[in-house]
């Protein structure tokens, strides 16, 4: 008897932004054919990329997320720029976010190192950059800053950490929040 393969699911673990952020941020690039915008309501703060994990470890996953978010309040953050990453063969546009306390790294490190002790995540050797990817660079593009990029959303407080799963579509993929916890001191 042959056996079944575990179903699997794409996670992430981000901050969620404030609606009117995501709103001003949605706002930023405008359509073109060579990118691919990211929806509004995709907007968000990667902290952690899980990648394809088994779906038993979603409760796991969310209870480690939620126990190393405990105690932290609102993450203050600001927008600075768009940035074209990398800067040579731009595969994304993304509004850099200055973490001026730091919290927003702290979190990030508690979070990697909460899920990466127990085995569910492999923590990035690259510094961590906080950011909300605007559009992504379609195959076979090539493409620089693109022209009418509007000011930046003021600063803003990010008070949500959620754990979503990312189903891949050909026009982009859709996020669905899993477990959403609130920050608060």
């Amino acid at each position: 008897m042959a056996k079944s393969s575990p179903s699997r699911a794409r996670l992430f673990v981000a901050l969620e932004l404030p609606e009117a952020t995501r709103a001003q941020t949605a706002r930023l690039v405008g359509p073109d054919d060579a990118w691919r915008l990211v929806s509004p309501a995709s907007l968000h703060v990667t902290l952690v990329f899980l990648g394809w994990r088994a779906e038993e470890e979603i409760e796991p996953i969310g209870a480690l997320t939620a126990r190393a978010a405990a105690g932290v309040g609102p993450i203050a953050l600001v927008p600075t720029e768009v940035r074209v990453v990398p800067p040579r063969r731009p595969r994304l546009f993304a509004l850099d976010l200055d973490d001026p306390v730091g919290t927003c790294g702290e979190l990030q490190g508690a979070v990697s190192a909460a899920l990466a002790g127990v085995g569910l995540y492999e923590a990035e050797k690259r510094p961590f950059w906080p950011h909300v990817t605007l559009a992504r660079v379609r195959r076979g593009h090539r493409v620089s800053m693109p022209s009418g990029v509007g000011s930046p959303p003021p600063a803003f407080e990010a008070d949500r950490v959620v754990l979503y799963r990312s189903t891949l579509h050909p026009k982009g993929s859709v996020y669905e929040p899993l477990q959403a916890f609130t920050l608060e001191k």
